[in-house]
């Protein structure tokens, strides 16, 4: 019998996805009602993710028989597309979680994540920080685990930007080097803990209330067991990492037609050279919102399918073949990045061309109607499309496999200043 049969009714096969769906669409809902202000005001979804918290939102993968929804990655995908029509900076906000909770998944092939599974049951998130700025030169991580030697604990220091989702979490999943085992490795901390602090200071133009900001650990103890083999990081984690931005694009992408819609069924002023006596009957407006109707729905197209191919890598790991594994994880990093490429231009022109069906008046800061598109443009930033594409062309041509892991920081030949 193969390790899949043995444990099938420990995985997360799928589940009924309307079913699923209505527990949470009253509260996507009621996160809609107040994204707008969220926006004018900046102001941090902390009420909202808890309502997510609260109705087990962080379990959705968790299999059945440890408490958890069970969906399969394409339903959590297509959940995740909803929640960002309903606001893209919460899906952002839970994507380092998602992400840790596919890891727990997949390690639980090899030993028993009864313990986790039970947190992400109870509600508990998990943040994200990887990414060190400043002088750190490429390849280096500044962040370490080191022993002490009085009282033999483990303790990380190091401080972090871009910890997306952290300021809202429990646990923070933490990429470091570990000098006692010598190897890269990441350690889930307590996000409560003492000597850490999260500095709400994203500035980016778009995403603003994504809790991005600065991560500083100073001397904080971590067990054990918490400290995981970045090496035995489950394989398709760049693939998945970016279909969480596909979903937030698709999202995006169907909020601003929903929101340029009502604004063209509303609008009363015409132009005397248009088409028709009310703006929501001249064909031209309503060929703008038709494409872009068009194009939004391409996007989570592409993004679901692309999702198949995680699913795949999922179960490929349960399945005793090294090899099918492999072609597995090799397919959802190829179809990611196409997918990158495509959605990425058609939900930025868009949300561009969207101002087509209005005019000067779409551009009130009361109305925000620039958020789409500078949400998008933030999302999509993430992971270099150039880069995508070159590495696309690379395995088209020559059968070079895309990189499942890559970082960024100083080039050695910078001159520092």
């Amino acid at each position: 019998m193969s390790q899949f049969e043995q444990i099938k009714d420990q995985l997360s096969l799928g589940a009924d996805y309307e079913a699923v769906a209505a527990q949470y669409r009253p509260i996507f809902a009621k996160i809609a009602e107040g994204a707008l202000q969220r926006e004018q005001q900046r102001q941090l979804p902390y009420e909202q993710i808890q309502w997510l918290k609260q109705a087990g939102f962080g379990a959705l993968r968790v299999p059945v028989a440890y408490g958890g929804a069970g969906v399969s990655v394409v339903q959590l995908f297509q959940l995740l597309t909803e929640l960002a029509k309903a606001d893209s900076n919460v899906v952002q906000a839970l994507r380092g979680h998602f992400a840790f909770v596919e890891d727990r998944l997949v390690a639980h092939s090899s030993q028993p994540q009864t313990e986790w599974f039970e947190r992400f049951v109870a509600g508990e998130l998990v943040g994200n920080a990887w990414t060190e700025v400043g002088a750190v030169k490429i390849g280096d991580v500044i962040t370490r685990v080191t022993q002490d030697d009085a009282t033999g604990k483990l303790l990380v220091n190091g401080e972090k930007y871009y910890s997306t989702g952290s300021i809202y979490a429990d646990w923070i999943d933490l990429f470091a080097y570990d000098e006692v085992s010598q190897q890269h490795v990441i350690a889930a901390i307590d996000r409560h803990a003492t000597g850490v602090t999260i500095e709400d200071d994203w500035d980016g133009f778009g995403q603003k209330t994504t809790g991005s900001g600065t991560l500083r650990v100073q001397q904080v103890e971590v067990p054990a067991t918490h400290i995981l083999p970045f090496d035995q990081r489950f394989k398709y984690q760049t693939a998945f990492y970016q279909v969480v931005h596909l979903a937030t694009l698709s999202g995006i992408a169907q909020a601003a037609v929903e929101t340029f819609s009502q604004e063209v069924r509303e609008r009363k002023r015409i132009f005397s050279h248009g088409n028709a006596d009310l703006a929501r009957h001249d064909p031209q407006v309503l060929q703008v919102i038709g494409q872009a109707s068009a194009q939004a729905y391409a996007s989570e197209a592409i993004t679901l399918r692309t999702a198949e191919s995680l699913q795949r890598a999922y179960l490929s790991h349960f399945a005793d073949s090294d090899v099918k594994e492999h072609l597995a994880n090799v397919d959802a990093e190829l179809e990611s990045a196409q997918g990158q490429v495509v959605i990425a231009d058609l939900v930025l022109e868009l949300t561009s061309k969207l101002f087509n069906a209005l005019s000067a008046s779409a551009s009130s800061s009361a109305k925000q109607l620039d958020r789409f598109w500078r949400n998008a443009r933030t999302v999509s930033s993430h992971n270099p499309l150039i880069y995508k594409e070159k590495v696309i062309g690379d395995w088209v041509v020559n059968q070079t496999e895309l990189p499942f892991v890559w970082q960024i920081g100083a080039s050695p030949q910078a001159k520092s200043v």
